[in-house]
This record gives structure tokens, C-alpha cells and sequence, in this order.
């Protein structure tokens, strides 16, 4: 594995100016890079969850008793120096399952596309894919990230120690998944990231948490949560799952992100959310 050391504990993508470009979609969504004169953000359904039990997302009551059906997403950045894919969404299984989907414990899974399919529909194959990030190693974002072991791995230096950690490595489910990457190129950092080097697509530190913001030229600044938030009350009361390992840290990254939101203007879009998913260009349109 080649590791270059960069720069934070968690990370948040942001992409700047943003608009909808479905004019063009459809005449060059499969263009070379070389032929992109500024960056895009393409969406790609990666599946769909059904919360069976709400309560888990929060350290009180304010949940109990309610479900919640949560959209899925990844993203697929194309920079005119290369194609960066943002978390892969649920396992291929959930896909090869078909309409019945997977129940796995409190969540009912569907997922009725793959990345290739809808990378296929913009003219791009896996092996197009420069860069991988995932936002984390929870199962509806990393997904079969095997796939991507071609690609350079960008990633946290704190979420990477915890995606290899020896309790990783004995989870004889999830972590044949991803064990790859452990041998891929690799772009290691502690603190923001500028990826291209020009300010257009960042990950920021934010303990505990990776988040991804774009500048994008004429939509503006795009926050990409994560899994920062789940739902958009979770933003509003600053609910703090059952699961998340620091409290102080997922409120302190809260803190962060909300900063930088006010500070830019940049819309922000919580990756399980459906109306956020349901406001995003369908492919082969994108934001741009």
C-alpha cells in the first residue's frame, strides 16, 4: 500500500457552486475529464432503508414508537482532474436479493440499482474511478468497496485505524467487503483535505464524522453530511444516535459544520433524508 500523510479525525466533503445541468447530460454526462470545464455532482440511489425503530437515533425518547423509511445515497464527483465516488452505499447482496430486499435486524434494506448500472448510464465504468472516499465503515455507506480497491483511497487517518482495527478484522460479514482497500493506493490525512488542490472539493475535519463540501459554479457551495445527521429533525434538535462512540464529538462536529453552512450559504444535503434525494437532478443530470 502506498500512504502519502496529508492532513483530520473525520471528514466532510464540500463542493461550491452547484445548478442543475440537464441540458447537457445527455449530450456529454460520459465525457473526458479533460473535457469538463468545471465540477459535477451526480446522485446515484444506493438504496433504501426502512428504520424500524427510530429510538436508536437519538440518547433520549424524543423517537420512540416511530419508523422511518431513509434514502440512500452516493455521489459521483467528476473534476477536470478526475472522477471521485463518495460512499457506496448498501451491499450488492441487498441488490442480488431483489423486491424482497434483506432485513437485517431492526432495518428492512432494498436497494433496486447498482453503481455500475448507473455509472453505465453516464457512459462510465468502475475502472473510470479515480478516487474512492467513504464517509465511514458503517454498511450502508462502504457498501462492497472492494470494487473501488482500483482507486486511490482518501481517507481519514483516524477512520482508516478504525476501519482496520483487530474488531474489524474478526466481523466475517462486513469486513470481506472492504478488506481490499487495505492494499490500495492511498492518500492517508489528519485535518481538511483539499482533493484537487483548487478548493472545489473538500473533506473536512470534524471529529468522529467525514463530511465532503463542493464548490460548484453555478449551484454554489453543496455540504454532504455523512452520517452526521439522519433525519432532518435530527439537524434541528442536534440528536445524537445511540450508536456514535463520543457524544461531545458528534456534537462538536455538529457545531463545525453548522458553522461552515452559515458562514458559506451552502445547501445542505443530509444523505438519508428522501425529500433531499427526492430535490437532486435524476441521472444523467447533476449539479454543476
Amino acid at each position: 500500500m502506498k500512504t502519502v500523510s496529508a492532513m483530520a479525525a473525520a471528514a466532510a466533503l464540500i463542493l461550491g457552486a452547484c445548478s442543475q445541468g440537464d441540458g447537457q447530460a445527455g449530450e456529454d454526462a460520459g465525457a473526458a475529464n479533460s473535457d469538463i470545464e468545471s465540477v459535477r455532482l451526480y446522485t446515484f440511489d444506493c438504496g433504501r432503508i426502512q428504520m424500524n425503530d427510530l429510538s436508536l437515533f437519538t440518547q433520549g425518547d424524543e423517537y420512540d414508537g416511530r419508523t422511518n423509511n431513509a434514502s440512500v445515497m452516493c455521489f459521483l464527483i467528476r473534476h477536470p482532474d478526475g472522477d471521485l465516488l463518495w460512499d457506496a452505499g448498501l451491499p450488492v447482496a441487498v441488490n442480488e436479493a431483489g423486491e424482497e430486499g434483506v432485513t437485517s435486524g431492526p432495518f428492512g434494506l432494498a436497494m433496486p440499482k447498482t453503481i455500475e448500472g448507473q455509472l453505465a448510464e453516464i457512459g462510465l465504468t468502475v475502472e473510470d474511478i479515480d478516487y474512492f472516499t467513504p464517509s465511514h465503515s458503517h454498511f450502508d455507506h462502504i457498501g462492497d468497496a472492494n470494487r473501488f480497491a482500483g482507486a486511490t483511497l482518501l481517507i481519514d487517518e483516524d477512520e482508516r485505524a478504525h476501519m482496520f482495527r483487530e474488531e474489524a478484522r474478526a466481523d466475517e460479514q462486513s469486513f470481506p467487503l472492504y478488506n481490499a482497500l487495505e492494499d490500495a493506493e492511498t492518500i492517508e490525512f489528519d485535518g481538511d483535505y483539499d482533493v484537487f488542490g483548487d478548493g472545489s472539493v473538500k473533506i473536512l475535519a470534524m471529529p468522529g464524522h467525514t463530511s465532503l463540501m463542493l464548490q460548484l459554479e453555478n449551484e454554489g457551495p453543496v455540504l454532504l453530511s455523512g452520517d452526521l445527521y439522519h433525519l432532518e429533525e435530527s439537524r434541528e434538535k442536534r440528536l445524537v444516535p445511540k450508536f456514535n462512540t463520543d457524544v461531545d464529538d458528534t456534537l462538536a462536529s455538529m457545531d463545525r459544520f453548522e458553522e461552515i453552512a452559515a458562514e458559506t450559504g451552502a445547501r445542505v444535503i443530509i444523505q438519508h433524508v428522501m425529500a433531499d434525494y427526492e430535490a437532486l437532478p435524476r441521472l444523467p443530470g447533476y449539479l454543476d
